[in-house]
């Protein structure tokens, strides 16, 4: 699983918050990794650099393989809070995308079929 980390020149941090991002990428997609391919973070401040409220935006694009990509995003006072609201939805997201793709006696369904 390739993690990709995307800044605007707003935010703050460089290649300790692009290290950070990544690890906590991989430890909290861990379960996923099997199908996940690449994750795009991108981390943005939406005011261009004036304080206000909910202003730093995350959104995340997880690439599965041989299915369409899950976007998810979320917007916090702080980076770190708008990455963690972020990723908790991808997991959420992630867990309803693939889990739709096995019945519930885990056997494939007809979607995965049609899909390869």
């Amino acid at each position: 699983m390739q993690v990709q980390v995307h800044t605007d020149d707003k935010i703050q941090g460089g290649e300790s918050l692009a290290r950070w991002v990544q690890e906590e990428c991989v430890a909290r997609l861990e379960r996923f990794r099997d199908h996940l391919t690449r994750v795009e973070v991108f981390l943005t401040d939406v005011d261009a650099g004036k304080s206000g409220a909910n202003d730093k935006r995350c959104r995340i694009e997880a690439r599965a393989a041989g299915r369409d990509p899950v976007a998810v995003a979320a917007d916090a006072d702080k980076v770190a809070d708008a990455f963690t609201g972020a990723v908790d939805k991808l997991v959420r997201a992630l867990d309803h995308d693939l889990g739709r793709a096995k019945d519930r006696n885990g056997r494939e369904t007809i979607r995965m079929a049609a899909a390869e």
